[in-house]
């Protein structure tokens, strides 16, 4: 009664709706101040995005600009070579002779050796694209030339009076084995040089991918995986009683990498290769041993 008598009450009700609305005001404001704290990080962000793009985008033409620069480069000349073609390749580089510490060899895995890039200047390039290969070069320019042989030794950078060449990196030298392992097939030589000595080969039953007949897609790879696994079984079998002083190992892909120093395999091979040499075991030895000793060749 006081209250309503001196006007107060009608205060006190003003008061509280201005002070509702104060509250009000000052959530908003609050609000507010959190969509522009978001929104200032939001654009940081993404000046952050744009800045790593550009950044990106420059590395990219830069890359581009050396391609485009060496776009033109060339092989001088590209071939495959084997047999009779290959050794007289490989004679050729043997009689190549020049002042001391003017010829450079190099097996090159990956990347180029500063000597060589010295020697070939922007021709370098051109080894990124045939490694790993085998490079000789001289100071003269009057050698320069890549191949990518069947056996790869350890890498190497050295300077002589000649090419260093090993022929057992090129050639099937001296008594080795040469075996073929596919799925369903198998075949292993002996070599004296190119001369096969002595033979074996057999094929096994094995399912093929449309033979799948009733199974279930499941149990059909299982049965088929144990089946190669057998077959895989007997070609070690057979490669434990060869007599050679080396063994090489080529045919599906899968496979050979068994035979590989870490793979699973009982025997281990010198070198493996995958070929695609099908058909009756003997001939499709004969075929892999025409590939795996095949040279590609590169003038630079």
């Amino acid at each position: 009664m006081l209250d309503d008598l001196l006007g107060r009450t009608e205060l006190k009700e003003r008061i509280e709706a201005l002070e509702e609305e104060r509250d009000s005001l000052a959530a908003q404001l609050e609000a507010e101040s959190e969509r522009r704290s978001e929104a200032v990080s939001a654009r940081q962000d993404a000046e952050e995005r744009v800045n790593r793009l550009e950044d990106r985008i420059a590395e990219m033409e830069g890359r581009l600009a050396e391609r485009e620069e060496t776009a033109d480069l060339a092989f001088r000349r590209e071939e495959s070579v084997r047999g009779r073609r290959l050794e007289s390749v490989v004679s050729r580089l043997e009689s190549f002779e020049s002042d001391p510490e003017s010829v450079l060899s190099a097996y090159v895995e990956a990347g180029v050796p500063e000597d060589l890039a010295d020697v070939l200047g922007d021709r370098a390039t051109l080894v990124d694209r045939a490694a790993p290969c085998l490079v000789w070069a001289d100071d003269a320019g009057l050698l320069a030339v890549a191949a990518r042989p069947p056996i790869d030794p350890e890498p190497f950078v050295e300077w002589g009076d000649a090419p260093r060449v090993d022929r057992a990196w090129l050639q099937p030298t001296g008594r080795f084995a040469f075996a073929l392992v596919r799925s369903d097939t198998f075949a292993v030589g002996v070599y004296e040089s190119d001369e096969r000595v002595d033979y074996e080969g057999f094929t096994t039953d094995v399912k093929s991918d449309h033979s799948k007949g009733g199974f279930s897609q499941a149990r059909f790879e299982r049965l088929r995986d144990e089946q190669i696994a057998t077959h895989v079984e007997k070609c070690e079998d057979a490669l434990a009683d060869v007599d050679a002083d080396r063994l090489y190992v080529v045919g599906d892909r899968r496979l050979v990498g068994e035979f590989d120093a870490d793979g699973e395999a009982r025997v281990t091979a010198d070198a493996t290769a995958a070929v695609d040499a099908t058909g009756d075991p003997k001939d499709a030895l004969a075929d892999a041993f025409d590939d795996f000793w095949t040279v590609r060749l590169y003038g630079l």
